[in-house]
């Protein structure tokens, strides 16, 4: 037996999971929010594109959110907490899936039944394995061009990665800067013809080792290559390895991408009833906070219409 009932469990405590929170408590759901506690951003002092609030700290955005829905009693966040198991049950339409919580502060799981599930778990990070890169992530190396590359305009910068996205993402980056070098540090995810197109516009291709990064205090000034070699930058770019925390999905037969990110239809439904999904875990992947946020808002609104059985087409 569950030991607690509720309209609607968001698994995710970021923008995604917060914003659906807040327009379903308005709509007098009952609400509880389970989350772990790790943002992915956790390292990013500054957060920026969302409106009224560019800038802000992603904790404190979240403390402020979360201080907006205290004043709903029909919402309830579990923080430092993991959902391990999802299972649809086969029952009346009021109770569609049972959840199993563990929380750090507990040895004992808490069972929790919803009649809907959005998951706005977001995705974890793995970054390239260069020494001394996390000493700069957040603070002068960045993940997301949109959200940062403003702060970095007109310097020379870097873009790291092992992927073959790498080629795009440096056309992208070339829009913030005219000294723009890649690293593949050693893996060969740029052609030759991918490599001229680049040189067409400016940007160097650097294939060789990294041996450490060099700066201080968070801003890096430069990159050493394993051969002694020093190039001098003032920021940059990261390509992380991202995956989707979907770990309690396990047995459950819900449509995926190729990478492994939920796939929904225009308003966040999955391909199971009464399942939803918003934010990074959704294809394509990573977006800036505020269309997450959108996300979350718009799963609501959708679900909210779902339950009461109203269309909606228009």
């Amino acid at each position: 037996m569950a030991d607690t009932s509720v309209d609607v469990l968001i698994i995710g405590g970021g923008p995604a999971g917060l914003s659906a929170a807040l327009n379903l408590a308005r709509a007098r759901a009952s609400v509880l929010v389970v989350d772990t506690g790790r943002p992915r951003n956790a390292a990013t002092l500054r957060s920026h594109g969302f409106l009224t609030r560019d800038g802000i700290s992603p904790i404190e955005l979240r403390k402020l959110a979360r201080a907006e829905l205290e004043a709903y009693p029909n919402v309830q966040v579990l923080d430092r907490t993991n959902v391990t198991t999802l299972t649809p049950v086969d029952a009346a339409d009021t109770t569609r899936f049972t959840a199993t919580l563990q929380s750090a502060r507990s040895r004992e799981p808490r069972v929790v039944s919803a009649r809907s599930v959005l998951i706005a778990t977001g995705l974890r990070e793995t970054l390239p394995a260069v020494p001394n890169l996390r000493a700069f992530y957040g603070m002068s190396l960045f993940s997301c061009a949109a959200c940062d590359a403003w702060e970095l305009r007109d310097r020379p910068l870097a873009l790291i990665g092992e992927t073959p996205d790498l080629p795009a993402r440096a056309r992208l980056i070339a829009r913030w800067t005219d000294d723009l070098t890649v690293f593949t540090d050693g893996a060969d995810v740029v052609d030759t013809v991918e490599e001229a197109e680049l040189a067409a516009s400016g940007i160097v291709v650097e294939r060789r080792r990294i041996a450490d990064l060099d700066g201080d205090r968070g801003q890096i000034s430069g990159i050493r290559l394993t051969d002694g070699t020093h190039i001098a930058i003032s920021g940059g770019f990261v390509r992380p390895h991202w995956e989707p925390a979907l770990d309690f999905l396990i047995g459950l037969d819900v449509h995926r991408d190729s990478d492994g990110h939920l796939l929904v239809d225009r308003s966040g439904r999955t391909t199971i009833a009464g399942l939803y999904g918003a934010g990074d875990a959704v294809a394509p992947g990573p977006q800036q906070l505020i269309v997450a946020a959108g996300q979350g808002a718009r799963a609501a609104a959708v679900l909210i219409h779902d339950i009461v059985g109203v269309s909606t087409a228009h």
